[in-house]
């Protein structure tokens, strides 16, 4: 990463005439009281979002929305995959397991390695 920002430094630098480029790395998440890494800022947190928004609270502001979207749709995930396991499971018990259950490993290791006709 370091030599990414080194290298777009000197890119910008031989393109445009004046203009100090600072190069960022931004964290969503967390907190770093030294932002200033010489090469580059690393702007966690707070800063990242203030940075980004112009707004200092707007991490925040952020949060309570965010958490009600990410639990709603995380229901609606576990539902819609607890669907695809099912019916993968029972394609599988169909053609890789006796009717006990027991898995027939000559039908998976042909289907993963045989060739086909």
């Amino acid at each position: 990463m370091v030599d990414a920002f080194k290298k777009a430094k000197r890119i910008r630098k031989t393109n445009v005439a004046g203009g100090k480029v600072v190069a960022v790395n931004g964290c969503c998440y967390g907190k770093d009281d030294r932002p200033d890494k010489g090469d580059y800022l690393k702007l966690c947190g707070q800063r990242f979002w203030e940075f980004i928004s112009g707004e200092p609270n707007l991490y925040t502001d952020l949060i309570e929305p965010l958490g009600h979207r990410a639990k709603e749709k995380n229901e609606e995930f576990q539902g819609q995959y607890d669907q695809v396991i099912e019916r993968f499971t029972q394609q599988f018990k169909k053609e890789y397991c006796d009717p006990q259950g027991a898995i027939l490993w000559e039908n998976v290791v042909r289907f993963n390695s045989g060739k086909r006709e």
